[in-house]
Parts: C-alpha cells; sequence; structure tokens
C-alpha cells in the first residue's frame, strides 16, 4: 500500500491531502508536527507537513479507539477495545506501562498536565484514575451508561469531567460529584479555558466556562452533532455530524458558520485543529483528511438550509508533469487547477469558458513556452486553449463517432494521441497533419498507458492482462517494445460510474495489489502514471495523488 497519498477537494475549503490508512481511523490526537492515528490493532504516527508515516505501534489486541499525546509530546496514551490503557514512550515507539481493570472497551483516555495521572472511561460504565508512575487504580467512578468521554478539566486538574447518557458530569478528586450536569454527548474546551462547547443532538453550544451563560448556539442539519473542538486561537468551532464537519466563526459580533466540509464517503470518527486554518478529519471510511479553511463569499451560502453546500465538481482529465512537480485537472465545469505534487495545494485556477457546464469526453494540458495549453475531446472534436490568452486556438475533426478511450499531449506537446474502440490515431498538435493511425481489436480493450518518457511514443495496456503494445510515431506507427524496470499497474474490478463493489491498483509485474480505490473514482485510461507518481480524480471532485516509491528497484 502507498506510504502517502494526498488530495485535493475542489471547493473553497479544500482538502490538502488524503492519508489511506487501509483500516478505519478512530482517535487523532495532535501535538507539534505530528498525528497519532488510533486504528485496527496500531497507532500510526502521520507527519502533518507530509502525511507520510513517521511510525506504528503495535502492542495492542484489538481496535485502538482513543489516543492523546501528552503535554509535551513524549509519551502518549491509548485506549483499545482489548480492555487495556497503554502509556507509550514515542521516541522509542515502546510500551512504559500497560492498565489493567477495566472489563469494557475503552471509550475515552486523557492524561493530566503534569504527566501523573491517566483518566479513562470505558464501556464497563466506569471511570478509573491511574498513578502513572506505579500503574494502581487510585479511584473508580460508577456510571449507569457507557462513559464515552473523559478528561482532566482543564480549569481544575484536580477535577474530571465526563460523558455519560447523553450528560456531561463534573467530578472532583476522590470521585465525587460536582452538581450541575449538563445536556450533550460531547463537551470542549477552547485553549483559554474560558469557553467550552457541548453537542446535544442537532444543536451545538458554545458557552461561558464561569456563568455556563450560552455564547453561541449552532444548529446541524438533519443529523446529530457527535464530536466539537475549539481552533488553537480559539476564534473557530468545528463539529462532527456523520461524515460531514462543519466550522463556525465565534469570535465575531455574529458568530456564523463559515465552511462546511464534505468528503468522507463513511461516519468521521474523530476531528482535531492542526493550526487555526487546518482541519483534520478521521473517517470510517479508511481515510484521513487534512482540510485547509478558507473565506466564503455571502454569494455561496446555501440560504436554504442555513448551510455552506458546494456542489463537487467531476474530474474528467489529470495530467502528471513530475519534472515540473505539478498535477494539472480539469471537471466537467471547465474549471482548469495546478496543483502543487509535494503539497497537494492547488497553485492556480483558471476557467475554459468555451466548455462551461459541457462534460467533456477526455482532456490533457501541457505547459509549452510557459502557457498553460488544453486540450480536450468532445463530440469527434479535439479542441487546443490558450489559458493565458482565453481564447480556443485550434478545433480539429477526428471523423471518429466512437467513444474517448484515452486521449494525451504527448511530452514535448508536439503531438497529440487519441485512443478509440477501433485504434490509436496521432496528429502534430500545431498543424493538424496527421502523424498515423493503429487499428485495434475490438475485444482487447485497451487503454493508454499513462506513462510518458518522450515525444513520439505511446504505449496501451489491456485491461485485466499484462499485456501492452507499443508504437513509435516519429514518422509513421512502428511497433516497438515498450519499456521495463518499473512496476506495471492495471485496474481490476468495481465501476468508475458507481460503487459496486471495491477497484484495485494491481502491480502486473508481480500480481499483488497495491491500492484500493474507493468510490466513484475516474475511468482508469484518465489516470496518469510516471513510475512513482500516480494522479487520478474521483466523481466527487476530488484529485489523489499517490507515491508508489516503495515499489521502484531499490
Amino acid at each position: 500500500m502507498p506510504k502517502v497519498v494526498k488530495g485535493a477537494k475542489v471547493e473553497w475549503g479544500t482538502c490538502s491531502r488524503t492519508v489511506s490508512l487501509g483500516a478505519e481511523p478512530w482517535g487523532i490526537t495532535y501535538w507539534n508536527n505530528s498525528i497519532a492515528v488510533g486504528s485496527r490493532y496500531n497507532i500510526i504516527i502521520l507527519d502533518v507537513t507530509t502525511g507520510s508515516q513517521i511510525a506504528i505501534l503495535s502492542e495492542h489486541t484489538d481496535l485502538v479507539n482513543c489516543v492523546t499525546f501528552s503535554s509535551d509530546g513524549k509519551s502518549l496514551v491509548a485506549g483499545s477495545w482489548d480492555k487495556t490503557v497503554k502509556f507509550w514512550d514515542v521516541q522509542t515507539g515502546g510500551v512504559v506501562k500497560t492498565f489493567y481493570g477495566h472489563n469494557g472497551y475503552i471509550l475515552s483516555v486523557s492524561i493530566s498536565e503534569d504527566c501523573t495521572r491517566i483518566v479513562s472511561g470505558s464501556a464497563d460504565k466506569t471511570i478509573r484514575l491511574w498513578n502513572i508512575q506505579t500503574g494502581d487504580c487510585l479511584h473508580t467512578i460508577n456510571h449507569q451508561d457507557w462513559v464515552w468521554h473523559v478528561s482532566f478539566s482543564p480549569i481544575d486538574p484536580q477535577h474530571i469531567i465526563s460523558v455519560s447518557g447523553n450528560k456531561v458530569w463534573w467530578w472532583d478528586a476522590n470521585g465525587h460529584q460536582i452538581p450541575p450536569t449538563s445536556d450533550g454527548s460531547h463537551i470542549s474546551f477552547s485553549p483559554d479555558h474560558t469557553q467550552f462547547a457541548l453537542c446535544n443532538g442537532e444543536v451545538v453550544t458554545v458557552l461561558n466556562s464561569d456563568s455556563r451563560g450560552i455564547v453561541a448556539e449552532f444548529h446541524v442539519a438533519n443529523s446529530d452533532a457527535k464530536y466539537c473542538c475549539f481552533s488553537p486561537d480559539g476564534r473557530l468551532v468545528a463539529a462532527v455530524a456523520w461524515s460531514t464537519a462543519y466550522v463556525w466563526d465565534i469570535a465575531s459580533p455574529d458568530p456564523h458558520l463559515v465552511g462546511t466540509f464534505v468528503g468522507h464517503t463513511d461516519s468521521i470518527t474523530s476531528l482535531v485543529f492542526s493550526s487555526p486554518s487546518s482541519l483534520i478529519s478521521g473517517s470510517e471510511d479508511g481515510s484521513v483528511k487534512f482540510w485547509k479553511i478558507g473565506t466564503l463569499s455571502s454569494d455561496q451560502i446555501a440560504t436554504d438550509s442555513g448551510s455552506s453546500m458546494i456542489a463537487s465538481s467531476p474530474i474528467l482529465s489529470i495530467s502528471l508533469q513530475p519534472r515540473a512537480g505539478i498535477v494539472i485537472s480539469s471537471d466537467c465545469h471547465g474549471v482548469v487547477k495546478t496543483w502543487d505534487l509535494s503539497t497537494g495545494l492547488c497553485i492556480a485556477t483558471c476557467q475554459i469558458l468555451a466548455i462551461r457546464d459541457i462534460v467533456i469526453g477526455g482532456g490533457d494540458a501541457k505547459f509549452l513556452d510557459g502557457r498553460l495549453i488544453f486540450a480536450w475531446y468532445k463530440n469527434t472534436k479535439i479542441c487546443i486553449w490558450d489559458t493565458e490568452k482565453e481564447e480556443l486556438l485550434k478545433t480539429l475533426d477526428t471523423l471518429t463517432p466512437s467513444d474517448c478511450w484515452g486521449f494525451r499531449i504527448s511530452g514535448d506537446g508536439s503531438k497529440v494521441f487519441f485512443l478509440h474502440e477501433r485504434g490509436i490515431q496521432a496528429w502534430h498538435m500545431w498543424t493538424w497533419e496527421p502523424v498515423g493511425e493503429v487499428t485495434l481489436g475490438l475485444e482487447k480493450r485497451p487503454y493508454l498507458d499513462p506513462f510518458y518518457i518522450d515525444s513520439s511514443r505511446v504505449w496501451i495496456h489491456y485491461r485485466n492482462s499484462p499485456a501492452q503494445e507499443g508504437w513509435d510515431f516519429v514518422t509513421s506507427p512502428v511497433p516497438f517494445d515498450p519499456p521495463t524496470g518499473r512496476p506495471q499497474l492495471d485496474f481490476i474490478g468495481g465501476t468508475w460510474r458507481q460503487t459496486e463493489g471495491p477497484s484495485w491498483i494491481k502491480d502486473t509485474a508481480t500480481g499483488k495489489k497495491v491500492f484500493q480505490l474507493d468510490g466513484r473514482y475516474v475511468k482508469p485510461f484518465d489516470v496518469q502514471w510516471d513510475g512513482r507518481y500516480l494522479v487520478a480524480g474521483y466523481r466527487s471532485g476530488e484529485v489523489l495523488i499517490l507515491d508508489f516509491h516503495h515499489l521502484l528497484p531499490q
């Protein structure tokens, strides 16, 4: 499986990176430049900047449901469905101490500011307070229901806060209840501890910590808010309702919703800010998403629902240019975006006015003489657009009524290759003089290999087969043997039109499955691949960048 997966959501609040864990991420905790993610049996440590995997901590024997860093970042506490709490040394990756005593799943853990105590909440309806040095259980507090959340109070470190039975409870150091209770399924405090937020059904309420007066109240449409958190500067509050994250500005004179983050395909299990403008979410869809928070203009807010919902525009073409360190995508509304290959962030955006709101059949883009040239195929015509001048440069009638199965501009921009069900055609880019044509059998179902290294050669794969063929179009098509010494990828199973089971990317050289594509992804022949990076577009509007460097010969 690839170590690094990046993505970018084509909407205002951009998903700058998507990391696929191959397992459901549960608890997420953040410290400095690292995040720890609980998953099946493991704790995965990721770099916040790159999304790359730093380490895997493997000692639990069941799902790791909750994790939290110590205040200095040197230690980590984790609770698991194996009914144990473990205290980890982050630097060595070893378990310092294991705490036994709970008779049910561990649902929440917290570590005191001075790193001397741990508190844990469990499905056995108890809270346990632990001495880290001795491993002894100092107190056990009984509830009438599962304890979904527990933490040390940031206002008074000797006090404990718990959530059970949709009630928020306060306890003193001896385990005695401190009234009153509050209604809610989750609680989060602001960094300066002056405010706290409660999730209660479809309502997220922000209250003053001293007076318990309401500062702001927000509604989540058609779903229950499950988790909430404050940004590091205390200006924003984020909450989760199923697969959607909402962000509100509570520092303005008129607290309001500033964004709705849509992109996960299953329930979000955890949410945390990594900076005042960055949000990290983990979901049961097996991914962790890194979100950049932008600013919405008033005309982008859907007033009928009271929340901002920007419709996704399916990605219809992808162009990988690794030497320039960029990826270029286009969507079905004619929006062309340039992405940074290393960070997954959007560098530039332009609009192809000529095809706005028209679904194109295939496309490709290249930077030629400092200008971004975009080409697309639609209704037997190939069109060339200059994004800088915003004008249509050329139109070529292919006289081919069949569907476009692959469309590429050569590496130096001198030729255009067009694959359809009958074969491959090639033209000179600027003169439209034919270079040649290759006829293929209809039964083979080929697609263009997205790997390009020169100006005249092109080769194809056959689906579910390691077979490939290549031709050199210097003057006329001449067969040649495609390059070797790199992983060869194939797509098996699934469908690009709908989610009918998973689709896999397979290394045909070894026969191993190397990555699973979930959701409505692009057609295999709209993917590009340079031997290390593979880029693809999703029907959701996401651009996926996979780094397969671990498959390269060492």
